[in-house]
């Protein structure tokens, strides 16, 4: 604010002086035009009628002439108010053939003084307008209006600087409260200047991350859950374990529990470092061209053990596609959607693998025959730790973030997951994702997984069922 104001009062003083500086020259240059004229009707008229010269130019102006000794000539026909009061020395300057042009301000700033000789005789001529007093008043006035000009200004400066500083002070504020956690703060603004489009984006940013902080909240609260209950089941079976006495049998069940629940605490810790990692902003994906197909092919190897211990059918109906992708993400993918699909599926259900290409995109559709989800739930289930139905999944091994890092895995592709799902009958997940060129050297060779295959020895014909 202060530099605001010096800078003000710099510049209108900086004006002043320049509009005043400019005045003064003119005026002068004019007066050293006028005065040339003077000399040559003064010379003209020397010496007879010199005098009534000089009586007639006072009428107008101050115009003195001074002799070869600095003597004041015609004094007796000049009024006393047209005499220029100038000095020796500066009379001397212009007798020696100098030409004088007032430097200090005030009336003595439009005082010029010309040499001029008759013969062998020097002269000097000083003058000074008549209107020297009207434009010290034009220049008066005009400094007084810049003052008054100076004096507005400030006050409508503290104004609008008040103005200003008070929501920055409560934006300013509420940034504090928000560091300390409060995130349900609301700045109330009708503004429409850059202010108020400021303000707005500041409780925009507050209201999210407000849901981020409950996001995060909830986070936690879900991975203890997930962490304490295992533990919870490997301490109370440890104890038991340590100070009961029982029989091999049952002292073998108990440690298959306890195996169990630390391979659940493992898949945990990996879900996570696999959803961590997916979350990193500057993730790089490593591209490359590979067939499709063969990968889906691979996975359902994979997973044979799983879909088979349930007795699913399997059925696949994969066209040829060539992509561009991050192979093991996209691995990572299929694994996570049919483990879901074998998970959630009936022993004796049938799981349909498809992929084929619309346009310019691959679609793989992933369809099972398990109890579905319920309209309302579609939208929540890529969410960290959701379950559908808590009771129905707590005797499935799982902690709800394979749908999430599936979610992630197609996001970074600039891909797309749509679900639908019918409550009892099944639900199919639909994956696009952008295709690309594939080179020769970049296509997976599968040769070695056909030959042991039941999906390979079965799969010669496209939409042909596999068990």
């Amino acid at each position: 604010m202060a530099a605001v104001i010096v800078s003000l009062f710099l510049s209108l003083w900086l004006i002043v002086r320049l509009s005043e500086s400019r005045i003064t020259s003119y005026v002068q240059d004019e007066l050293i035009a006028n005065g040339k004229d003077i000399i040559e009707s003064y010379v003209e008229s020397y010496p007879a009628h010199a005098e009534i010269l000089a009586k007639g130019l006072a009428v107008t102006s101050a115009v003195n002439f001074y002799g070869a000794g600095g003597q004041l000539l015609h004094d007796d026909v000049l009024p006393t108010d047209k005499r220029i009061a100038v000095d020796a020395d500066r009379i001397g300057f212009v007798l020696d053939g100098g030409v004088y042009r007032g430097k200090s301000r005030g009336p003595e700033a439009f005082v010029v003084g010309l040499p001029f000789q008759i013969g062998s005789e020097r002269f000097a001529l000083f003058m000074a307008p008549a209107i020297g007093p009207f434009m010290r008043l034009i220049v008066n006035f005009f400094q007084f209006e810049l003052l008054f000009v100076l004096l507005i200004g400030s006050v409508l400066i503290l104004i609008a600087a008040r103005f200003i500083v008070r929501p920055l002070r409560r934006l300013t504020d509420a940034t504090r409260r928000m560091s300390k956690g409060d995130f349900g703060v609301v700045l109330r603004t009708k503004r429409k200047d850059e202010i108020g489009q400021l303000t707005r984006s500041f409780n925009l940013m507050a209201q999210e991350l407000g849901a981020l902080e409950k996001i995060r909240q909830q986070f936690v609260s879900n991975v203890s859950h997930e962490i304490q209950s295992p533990l919870t089941s490997i301490k109370g079976f440890t104890k038991a374990l340590k100070h009961k006495k029982m029989d091999e049998e049952k002292r073998l069940q108990l440690l298959s529990i306890i195996e169990e629940e630390t391979e659940r605490l493992s898949r945990l810790g990996d879900d996570l470092l696999q959803l961590s990692s997916l979350e990193y902003e500057h993730l790089e994906l490593n591209l490359r061209a590979y067939r499709l197909d063969e990968q889906l092919r691979k996975a359902v190897i994979a997973l044979e053990p799983q879909w088979t211990q349930k007795g699913l059918r399997l059925e696949l109906d994969l066209a040829s596609l060539d992509i561009v992708a991050d192979e093991d993400r996209i691995y990572q993918l299929w694994i996570n959607l049919l483990g879901n699909a074998i998970k959630f599926t009936d022993p004796g259900g049938e799981i349909r693998l498809v992929a084929g290409q619309q346009g310019e995109t691959a679609v793989v559709s992933v369809h099972d025959t398990g109890s579905g989800i319920p309209e309302g739930q579609l939208d929540a289930i890529f969410q960290p730790f959701y379950k559908v139905d808590p009771s129905r999944t707590s005797a499935v091994s799982g902690n709800g973030i394979g749908l999430s890092i599936v979610k992630r895995i197609v996001g970074l592709h600039h891909g797309d997951i749509q679900v639908t799902s019918v409550p009892g009958k099944g639900t199919t997940f639909h994956i696009l994702l952008p295709p690309g060129p594939a080179s020769p050297q970049y296509v997976t060779d599968t040769s070695h997984w056909r030959q042991n295959s039941p999906v390979y020895s079965s799969q010669t014909r496209r939409g042909e069922k596999e068990r």
